[in-house]
């Protein structure tokens, strides 16, 4: 009976073992199952990251669960688990391994500490995860909004001389109002309205009254522009030869030279529209105008006064002027310099010289021309007869004479050009020396009073950019009438440059007509000579 309630006995504690042993199993499966479940995107045997092997790891690699059985004696029996550590070979951090025996209190025990180690691994990667950035969200291709088509300025007022507006489409001219209308029904350009005054002495009030103004507006409404009584299929250049003209100086320097620059490119193929028109004015310069235009040119007050509209398809109101007298290439459209106006002048008036007479060793065939201009109200110069016996002393043919206003510019151009040089006294006479051959020289008298600056401005460096040699000759107060007006300590001779403040009225009424002129032959020989010697070849 010992024997088999011994029997019987090691069989229930062998059941018992069996049934810890199940307890142990199960609950280590439960553990691993809720590892899977909470993390399914990896295995059990996957490593676990580095952050969660620092906060104390569960599983890294394989796990081993050995049941140690006792021998019969009945000593303890101990279930142990390896060590487990990292795949690479490293020594595993504290806590990082489990020891697996029968001596649990508890398999609730066992399953507190897998719960608290899944947690770990758990949050290690819910921390991984979150310091990644969020991918960019899709960019929406933007098509790109309509935009109405820009059209260049219709006017340039940035030039201190004179304003010009360019502007091309369906130009439609109201000569009654003096109005020029673009009709841009794709409503890309401008509404505004301009006013401008077609003549390049801006700023200057006492001029500018005596231009007519001019208005250019754009409008998107064709119904309501003027309706066209001509089409045009030239452009149409758009000027006033009111402001000074009358005056040789400034027919060219505001009208004829500016003009030229302006209408070059078109070949004659351009429309000229004038303002403040002058009868006598066309005629005289006439030849020069069928040069720069085939067409008839209309006037601005006559077509207004038969209420007609003139339609274009590109206009130029104003014309581009730069220095006095002066084209300059750097800012002109078309290259264009002083030289190639010159040209012009002497092809549209078929003058002949393009070279003055040049003298081999002092001499020549013939002697050189020495024109000299008469001034018949101010300015005279009272020796006249003296100087001309010194240029014929110096070895000049002297010829005098006073241009007029009602002169033919053909003759006048063809009695310049026969000459070598030219002389005169500071004015508007000086302007003809731009018939002179290239070459030639021209001598500017200058009155007494600080003038040297306006008449270099004027004619000096015009004669440069002409290709002359240029000679300025400034008069001592003993050559100045004014000595007869003035004490000799007056300021006007003491400090003239001061009364420039007056302004250009009383420079003019004081220093330019309230003086003559009596040169010092003496004084002047040696500058007579210089304007033989540059004749003398190279």
């Amino acid at each position: 009976m010992k024997g088999s309630s011994g029997r019987l006995h090691g069989l229930r504690f062998e059941s018992r073992r069996f049934r810890l042993l199940t307890v142990v199993v199960g609950c280590f499966l439960v553990s691993l199952t809720f590892l899977v479940s909470s993390r399914p995107d990896t295995t059990v045997f996957s490593a676990l990251s580095p952050r969660a092997s620092s906060s104390g790891r569960f599983i890294r690699d394989v796990v081993h669960v050995e049941v140690i059985q006792e021998s019969n004696d009945g000593e303890r029996a101990e279930e142990e688990a390896e060590r487990v550590t990292a795949g690479s070979g490293d020594e595993a951090a504290p806590g990082t391994q489990l020891g697996v025996t029968t001596e649990f209190a508890s398999p609730v025990a066992f399953m507190e500490n897998a719960d608290e180690d899944v947690a770990v691994q758990t949050t290690a990667a819910v921390e991984t995860t979150s310091t990644r950035p969020d991918p960019p969200p899709p960019v929406e291709e933007k098509k790109p909004l309509p935009t109405k088509r820009q059209q260049p300025p219709l006017c340039d007022f940035s030039d201190p001389r004179t304003d010009v507006c360019d502007f091309v489409g369906d130009i439609r001219m109201a000569a009654n109002s003096s109005e020029f209308v673009v009709v841009d029904q794709a409503g890309g350009g401008e509404t505004a309205s301009h006013k401008v005054r077609p003549y390049p002495r801006k700023g200057d009030e006492t001029c500018m009254v005596r231009v007519t103004e001019i208005t250019v507006r754009a409008t998107a409404d064709a119904a309501s522009a003027p309706r066209c009584t001509r089409t045009h299929a030239v452009p149409a250049v758009t000027f006033s030869i009111g402001g000074y003209t009358g005056n040789i100086f400034h027919d060219f320097s505001d009208v004829i030279v500016p003009l030229y620059n302006t209408v070059h490119r078109y070949r004659g193929d351009v429309q000229l529209v004038m303002a403040n028109v002058a009868s006598w004015w066309l005629i005289k310069y006439d030849k020069l105008l069928h040069e720069l235009s085939k067409q008839a040119p209309i006037d601005l007050a006559k077509a207004g006064a038969a209420e007609e509209v003139h339609c274009f398809p590109h206009a130029v109101v104003s014309l581009r002027a730069h220095r006095e007298l002066i084209i300059e290439r750097e800012r002109s459209l078309d290259g264009l310099a002083t030289p190639d106006f010159t040209r012009f002048l002497r092809g549209a008036l078929s003058l002949p010289r393009d070279a003055p007479t040049r003298l081999i060793d002092g001499k020549g065939r013939q002697r050189p021309r020495l024109l000299i201009i008469s001034r018949g109200r101010t300015r005279l110069l009272l020796n006249l007869e003296a100087v001309i016996r010194v240029a014929e002393e110096v070895g000049f043919e002297a010829v005098v004479n006073e241009s007029d206003v009602g002169n033919d510019i053909s003759q006048v151009g063809g009695l310049i050009n026969s000459c070598d040089a030219l002389l005169g006294v500071h004015g508007a006479g000086l302007t003809n020396m731009m018939f002179l051959p290239p070459g030639a020289t021209m001598v500017q008298v200058v009155p007494w009073g600080g003038l040297q600056w306006i008449a270099r401005m004027d004619y000096g460096e015009p004669a440069e950019a002409m290709g002359l040699n240029y000679i300025q000759y400034e008069i001592a107060v003993s050559e100045s009438s004014l000595k007869d007006k003035y004490p000799a300590g007056d300021e006007i001779f003491t400090n003239p440059t001061a009364l420039h403040k007056r302004g250009f009225m009383f420079m003019k009424q004081t220093l330019m007509d309230g003086q003559n002129i009596t040169i010092d032959v003496g004084r002047f020989r040696p500058v007579l000579q210089q304007a033989l010697a540059n004749l003398a070849a190279t």
